[in-house]
This record gives structure tokens, sequence and C-alpha cells, in this order.
């Protein structure tokens, strides 16, 4: 099988509902995503997806949807001050964990039809949650 990586980088902020230590608190990361693609056969131009149109349609989506945002679960008691306030923020399903975006991101891409297999969340430099289905 012929692989290829596309890395998008991003900042959010986030905090985790019913756990006990640092990341119970707001707090932000500086996020890298590593994206993997695989293919059998390559297209008629030798690829299994132009990088470039890999990180235009992978970065577009996650700038839009996470980048410089405030990700909290849909339940935290935070989000009627945020929205009183005005500020902008995502309510997730689920607590905000690398796991979770790493799949979320994974389930995005494979609904846009991209020939996704695994995708790698750095929520520090040593910190990494890979999806990959099995």
């Amino acid at each position: 099988m012929y692989r290829i990586t596309e890395e998008v980088r991003f900042c959010y902020g986030h905090r985790l509902m019913d756990y006990v230590g640092r990341c119970a608190r707001i707090h932000g990361h500086n996020a890298r995503v590593e994206i993997v693609l695989g293919a059998e056969t390559l297209d008629h131009r030798g690829f299994v997806m132009d990088f470039g149109d890999l990180e235009s349609k992978a970065r577009g989506w996650i700038d839009d949807t996470f980048d410089h945002r405030l990700l909290l679960r849909h339940d935290d008691p935070v989000i009627p001050v945020l929205e009183g306030a005005g500020e902008p923020f995502v309510a997730l399903p689920q607590n905000p964990t690398a796991e979770f975006l790493a799949k979320t991101i994974f389930d995005h891409l494979k609904r846009e039809g991209l020939p996704v297999v695994a995708v790698r969340f750095f929520e520090t430099e040593t910190s990494v949650a890979t999806y990959e289905p099995r």
C-alpha cells in the first residue's frame, strides 16, 4: 500500500470534565496533526493524492472548526457564561481529548471521500493519540 502523510498545526483551548488533574482547568495547546492517506494504486498522475489538495482540504476544515477555538464538552457549565459574553466556543458531544479529536478529524476526512487510514494527534510534542480503524 502507498501512504502519504500531511501535517497540520493549529492552536486550541480546552478542558476536560469529570477529570481530576491540571487538564480540568481551561488551558491551551499547540497541536500537530498527521493525516495519513493510503491507496493500493496511484492515480493517473502517480499520486495517492496531491499534497496541496490534501493540505487545502484538511487545513481548511481544521482551521474553520478548531483553530484558535475553545473546545468544550456540550454540558460544560462555562458555556452559558461564554454565550452571555458573546465569546466563541465549540461544543462537542464528549470531552475534547486528543483521542476524540483524532477520530473527529478522521471521520470528517473519510466523509469527504479522502482515503484516510490514520490520524495522529499530537497534543504536545510527546503526547500523541492515534485513530485508525481496524
